[in-house]
């Protein structure tokens, strides 16, 4: 009797892997690079990578049931008339109408109202769903300068100058014809239904020192009034937050490579900028160099999901933090409701980021009006508060935990980090030990 040959062994290749290898089929076939939303999804350090010391003896806890733990924060408190005092760290980042619909803009400005926080414009202009149930909106002054007005500048509490982001730092953004509307071609003053990628630069300055001339324009058109808030993506992020707070930033806001866009090139999502955990201590330092920490806030975003992320990120130095992917997440976005829905469009719920393609069937990423009612504002913009509620919730169990009655008391000093990546790049011990590499 033979004895049956074994089936050869099958091994998958580390450097040319599945996905590499439809990947460099797909490119071979079509001749285009990939387009995609959302963030980097590669595994980086992130704040899951570090840990709170609570308190016991050496520490003193906070009874949760009896003692505060407060929330609230300034922004932009240096310059303006009108710093933005809100209830709670947690803001919304800013996200395009265009990107998103109608109702989204909608939904994201009550929902962040009803907690006593501030929502963000994002490139192509002021809508008036957005203004009108916003209680803080920013204003964000973009390369493309899309439905850029002196009037809507003057409506915002806010105004955030716009040099990058940590999707696609160095990169503009894209917005493909299929969600060029009338109304976004009118708001943009572009054809509709053309494709439409926006600058990577501002296209009336080339260094630190334009920059400086354009936030005093910026407080001359609105009076003094709005703090000027100025955002980079993560890359060279200590000199990047020097120039800014050089130049007069009221706020500096810096968003990692964990931060979502709506469309952009792959390659660049995966392949530029730093994570937010790199790029918090590196603009802590910046501020506290200038000896300006805490009287410039410091905003960080950048793949922020629950409230330990919060908590962790003003532990290492952040006043605020923004959130835009977990907000949509909120809304409704890659909810199993639409799971046959994703499933026609080759994806599935938690997968889909197709953002640019304009079907979204949450009604959240698209400006197809059927797809769209999809969305109840109303609705939608309770999910969001009730989320942000409990993300705030979270951060003051934490707080407390380690004996902090505002959540701005946090410090380096409460974390520790589980990794010798995590420790190096947040610049904390790592757990059991004193050692921080490249420290000591």
């Amino acid at each position: 009797m033979t004895t049956p040959t074994p089936p050869t062994q099958l091994r998958e290749s580390a450097t040319f892997d599945r996905g590499v290898i439809a990947e460099i089929q797909r490119a071979a076939e079509t001749g285009i690079y990939d387009i995609r939303g959302w963030g980097a999804k590669r595994a980086l350090p992130h704040f899951d990578d570090l840990l709170f010391l609570g308190a016991s003896v050496s520490r003193y806890p906070l009874e949760g049931y009896r003692e505060k733990c407060d929330t609230d924060v300034v922004l932009g408190d240096t310059h303006a008339k009108f710093p933005l005092h809100l209830d709670i760290p947690i803001t919304i980042a800013g996200m395009s109408f265009g990107a998103l619909s109608g109702q989204a803009k909608e939904a994201l400005g009550r929902g962040a109202s009803e907690v006593g926080t501030s929502t963000t414009t994002g490139d192509g202009g002021m809508t008036a769903e957005e203004r009108g149930q916003s209680k803080n909106l920013v204003y964000q002054y973009l390369p493309s300068r899309y439905g850029m007005n002196p009037v809507d500048l003057r409506k915002a509490d806010a105004i955030e100058i716009v040099l990058g982001q940590g999707a696609k730092p160095g990169g503009g953004g894209m917005l493909l014809g299929q969600k060029i509307t009338e109304r976004v071609a009118g708001m943009r003053t572009l054809p509709m239904g053309v494709d439409q990628r926006s600058a990577c630069r501002h296209p009336d300055w080339t260094g630190p020192d334009d920059l400086a001339i354009k936030i005093l324009e910026l407080r001359e058109i609105t009076n003094w009034e709005k703090p000027i808030y100025v955002k980079v993506g993560a890359t060279r992020t200590y000199y990047d937050v020097k120039l800014a707070v050089k130049a007069g930033a009221d706020v500096v806001v810096v968003d990692g490579m964990q931060g979502g866009t709506a469309a952009t090139q792959e390659v660049f999502i995966e392949h530029v900028g730093i994570p937010t955990l790199a790029a918090i201590p590196q603009a802590v330092q910046a501020l506290q160099d200038m000896g300006v920490h805490r009287s410039v806030q410091l905003v960080v975003s950048g793949g922020i999901r629950s409230g330990a992320d919060v908590a962790k990120a003003m532990a290492l130095g952040a006043d605020a933090v923004a959130i835009g992917t977990a907000a949509l997440i909120a809304l409704g976005d890659n909810s199993p409701r639409f799971a046959k829905e994703y499933g026609e469009l080759g994806s599935a719920p938690g997968f889909y980021d197709d953002f640019q393609a304009g079907r979204d069937p949450a009604g959240i990423t698209t400006q197809d009006p059927e797809l769209a009612k999809n969305l109840d504002p109303v609705e939608g913009g309770r999910r969001l508060a009730n989320y942000l509620r409990v993300l705030t919730m979270e951060a003051q169990t934490l707080a407390r935990a380690c004996g902090k009655s505002h959540l701005r008391n946090l410090e380096p000093e409460d974390l520790v980090a589980l990794t010798v990546e995590a420790s190096a790049m947040a610049r904390v011990p790592l757990a059991g030990t004193n050692w921080i590499p490249g420290r000591y």
